[in-house]
């Protein structure tokens, strides 16, 4: 039995050794075996677009799982040495909903939706409210009240004094709904207008009038109100065919030439488009090493990841600092602020100015 027993362990012995060495040789060879995919993601070939049959009705068909467009600028970072990162679907998705956000003087409430969506909520606020519509029109995206004046409820939001005098002002509140900066959001300001008397039509609003003190005070009293008013109707929202005429042009535009990026346009004024690429580099995380606003130019680090790590050395050291690598320029070209992107004089590596401005593009927009 005891000779059994050693012929035994000296064949379970002798059939472990081959195994290991297999899975030596299977550890030192790495990733070797697996396929390289990189080149048939990049070069994958668009399908066929899905058609449907004529008497279909379009309206009852939709994607289930919706895939945003590749535009130029995103075709243009994929390189063959590396996949690139699919698009991010979260990113149309704001942290937060119904913002209150101000800036120069400008005050307006930021959701989520589409204009379409937002309209008839609209309608429905000034209403619920005491407001009342008067006059209104989807293609110029306002609204209109009536008089303040003769509504309990909207004399107490706007905190009128319940015994008016003789000479009271008149009032009305105009509610701007308008495209926002970034996709499929929305912007809405509220102003309160002193008139003469009941206006017979809708009065243009006024784009580059700078309210007192007291009037953001009261826009952004309004706009909160306005903001709790939504949210509390996300359940029941409706859509306009009407407010489809709304100028619907996008305010950020990526401009190419030869299939490459070399400006993007802002059609905002200077402080709006300052705050927007401010706010679009914090989120893309491009280090920003000095700024001049009224020159109009950002001092950024944009190198790739190679460039930025150092090897093996980098677990031991501290992180290091940013690099003035990249210059981009805010400036009015007929009558259109751009913004470009050039490669510093002191930097010796890739130029990756139209790498910079789609980044900061798909930030922006």
């Amino acid at each position: 039995m005891a000779f059994f027993f050693r012929t035994e362990v000296k064949r379970v012995l002798s059939s472990v050794a081959p195994a290991t060495g297999l899975v030596f040789v299977l550890a030192a060879s790495g990733c070797s075996f697996l396929e390289d995919r990189s080149e048939r993601y990049v070069n994958a070939k668009e399908g066929d677009e899905l058609r449907l049959p004529e008497t279909a009705d379009e309206s009852r068909f939709g994607q289930v799982m919706p895939v945003r467009e590749v535009t130029t600028a995103d075709s243009g970072r994929m390189y063959r040495s590396s996949i690139p990162k699919p698009p991010d679907m979260t990113s149309e998705i704001l942290d937060e909903n119904y913002v209150v956000e101000e800036l120069d003087g400008q005050m307006w409430l930021l959701i989520n939706d589409v204009p379409g969506r937002v309209w008839p909520s609209v309608s429905s606020y000034m209403n619920d409210r005491g407001l009342g519509v008067a006059y209104d029109s989807p293609q110029l995206g306002l609204v209109q009240s009536e008089l303040v004046n003769f509504s309990k409820r909207a004399r107490a939001l706007l905190e009128l004094e319940n015994d008016p005098g003789p000479a009271e002002d008149m009032l009305i509140v105009q509610a701007r709904v308008a495209p926002g900066v970034r996709r499929k959001t929305t912007e809405v300001q509220l102003r309160v207008h002193e008139v003469d008397g009941n206006p017979e039509e809708l009065l243009a609003w006024q784009a580059g009038a700078e309210p007192t003190e007291e009037g953001l005070a009261t826009s952004k009293k309004l706009l909160g109100d306005m903001g709790e008013f939504l949210r509390g109707r996300e359940e029941s929202k409706s859509y306009s065919r009407a407010a489809l005429g709304m100028t619907a042009e996008p305010l950020v535009r990526l401009i190419s030439e030869n299939e490459q990026p070399v400006a993007v346009e802002m059609d905002l004024d200077y402080g709006r488009a300052w705050s927007e690429v401010s706010r679009a580099l914090n989120e893309a995380k491009i280090p920003v090493l000095d700024l001049n606003r009224s020159e109009g130019w950002f001092n950024v680090d944009f190198r790739s990841e190679s460039e930025r790590e150092s090897g093996w050395f980098d677990w031991f050291g501290d992180d290091e600092k940013p690099q003035h690598t990249f210059d981009l320029r805010l400036q009015e070209e007929e009558g259109v602020l751009v913004v470009t992107a050039a490669r510093a004089s002191e930097y010796n590596g890739d130029d990756r100015s139209s790498e910079l401005l789609s980044e900061l593009f798909e930030y922006l927009y």
